[in-house]
């Protein structure tokens, strides 16, 4: 079974046209902009001052650069994947840590089943 892709499409402006009317909206007024937002179900609350004062600023997950010693068949298997190599290993690597953390959720789960009884 042929594995699929991702595909990543990246913003480049010399190749995406900017389709936004900007003329028209810098013509909107504030309650236009307002009345605009709350017809619309899926947009998101205009923030106001109040929501600014009880927010919590999260900074952003970072990831960890590692030295990592691997087998040179391993490393070119996933390079001819092409760009985003590293990417994959971490999804690989990503799901191997899910699963065995469920795995060692149901053997602890068990253990203590058979301990009460």
């Amino acid at each position: 079974m042929p594995v699929k892709r991702e595909r990543t499409v990246r913003y480049d402006p010399r190749k995406h046209r900017d389709r936004t009317d900007g003329e028209r909206v810098a013509r909107l007024t504030d309650a236009e902009i307002e009345a605009a937002v709350a017809s619309d179900p899926d947009a998101a609350p205009i923030l106001t001052e109040a929501w600014f004062r009880q927010a919590t600023w999260m900074p952003p997950l970072t990831k960890k650069g590692v030295f990592l010693r691997l087998d040179p068949d391993v490393v070119a298997w996933f390079k001819e994947g092409g760009a985003g190599y590293q990417t994959r290993m971490n999804a690989v690597l990503r799901a191997h840590m899910l699963a065995h953390r469920k795995l060692a959720s149901r053997q602890k789960s068990a253990r203590t089943k058979r301990a009460k009884a």
